[in-house]
């Protein structure tokens, strides 16, 4: 079975081959949502917010965003496809090449940023234990270890490391990583300290929004082989929100009490805590091997849309060996801006295939995925349009394009982006799918006028 599900294709998934229920899917996106990455996000709403409207914004963000996510994960888990595949239904055959480029490209970015975080967290901790650093050394190592994962398949993950490992490792790793961030703080100065401004808490909202949003175009890629929806809804919406808002928070309370602001610096601050504290980043160090495994699996996934002939293994490979080079050339401190673009592209990307899929009753058939046309522009502009709309309002990416966009005038209605995107993206699709649908049946209606 696992050798089966690891080389599956863009084809539904069998039955033989659904077989993670709750606890899997628990599992999995818990495991998911554990990074150290996760942990300094926190940098972005901090100092600029104070403490409790940070929190607020987590919470805010990080449950809008969750809805989405599994929302995506149990459309996944109906429709038994690869993500990118699955967009064919409301962008056409040909449309859903466009989200497939820019999710290999997310995919290999973020496959990128996790190795070089796992990287750099092994490096800090062989120079504590044996002098030397040899970050290269281990980022081959650890991308030896993510293209094992992805050669494994996401149920024999699932069922051979997260299961055995990390269920037990992590949880006694995060209470560390907690306790270290308290211990010594002085934490009603830090509660009652005013933000610097600059951000909102809508806005802020964004921001963990777009993190949790990056795993929705990767999401069907794992649950096709869910059991059923309703496992998968669950499964995911209780795995990764709980660890996400925990580690989000965690990460403004590291910021303010121990003043570490990048990825890069976290391991080193940690080790310097003893014997427990190395034990714990090695356990967040081996536990997060599987977020590299899940971008760059994805990654090979969202190619077969693209290529389906061409052998999931050899994609696979392909893709972990160009994630290792990049962690081996590219700098940590970049991974920001890449973060903030990605709530621009996957909400309302995300918006247009729920309102698609609901006009089709809530079920993709085969013949809706593989059978229907070439291209749907009017989805395709839909989409764009919530993209649009997004940036307007909440300008990011490089410099050169916010101040572009900033000559546009955006209004400041204090609301963020990611509602106003959903809203329009979801509605034009929604209108557009209406009239598309009442042109196909004009000719059948004027043909058998009593019926």
């Amino acid at each position: 079975m696992s050798d089966d599900q690891a080389t599956w294709g863009i084809e539904p998934v069998p039955d033989r081959l659904r077989v993670l229920g709750f606890l899997d899917n628990s599992l999995l996106w818990g495991n998911l949502g554990v990074s150290l990455l996760v942990i300094v996000a926190g940098a972005a709403l901090v100092p600029v917010l104070s403490l409790p409207d940070a929190l607020v914004a987590i919470v805010v963000g990080g449950l809008i965003g969750q809805t989405m996510l599994s929302a995506a994960a149990a459309i996944g888990a109906q429709a038994r496809v690869p993500a990118m595949v699955l967009m064919r239904a409301p962008l056409g055959r040909r449309g859903s090449a466009l989200p497939t480029v820019v999710n290999v490209v997310q995919t290999l970015g973020w496959t990128v940023f996790e190795l070089l975080v796992i990287a750099t967290a092994a490096a800090a901790l062989s120079n504590r234990l044996f002098g030397f650093r040899a970050q290269w050394l281990w980022t081959l190592v650890f991308g030896a270890v993510a293209l094992g994962f992805g050669l494994a398949g996401p149920i024999g993950v699932v069922r051979t490391f997260i299961r055995r490992v990390t269920v037990w490792a992590i949880p006694l790793a995060l209470a560390y990583l907690t306790w270290w961030a308290l211990h010594g703080s002085h934490l009603s100065a830090i509660w009652h300290q005013p933000g610097t401004g600059g951000l909102s808490i809508w806005q802020g909202a964004d921001v963990v929004v777009g993190i949790t949003v990056s795993w929705i175009p990767l999401a069907a890629d794992y649950t096709r082989f869910s059991r059923d929806g309703r496992s998968a809804l669950a499964g995911s919406f209780v795995g990764y929100l709980v660890p996400n808002i925990a580690l989000l928070a965690l990460g403004t309370v590291i910021v303010l009490s121990r003043n570490i602001f990048d990825a890069g610096s976290l391991p080193a601050a940690v080790v310097a805590g003893g014997a427990a504290a190395v034990l714990a980043l090695f356990a967040l160090t081996v536990g997060e091997s599987d977020d590299a495994f899940a971008n760059a699996y994805s990654a090979a996934v969202s190619l077969q849309n693209l290529a389906p002939r061409a052998p999931l293994r050899l994609l696979v490979t392909l893709t972990t060996a160009l994630g290792t080079v990049g962690a081996l050339t590219i700098n940590l401190a970049s991974y920001q801006t890449f973060l903030l673009l990605l709530g621009s592209v996957f909400v309302p990307l995300f918006a247009v295939l729920l309102a698609d899929w609901l006009l089709a009753g809530g079920v993709y058939t085969r013949e809706d995925i593989f059978d229907g046309p070439a291209w749907r522009p009017g989805s395709v502009a839909a989409w764009l349009a919530g993209f649009a709309l997004y940036q307007w309002l909440y300008p990011t990416g490089p410099h050169w394009w916010v101040d572009l966009v900033a000559k546009l005038s955006p209004p400041n209605w204090g609301i963020g982006a990611t509602v106003p995107s959903f809203a329009c993206a979801f509605a034009l699709a929604l209108v557009i799918a209406v009239l598309e649908r009442r042109r196909l049946l004009a000719p059948a209606i004027l043909a058998n006028p009593n019926e």
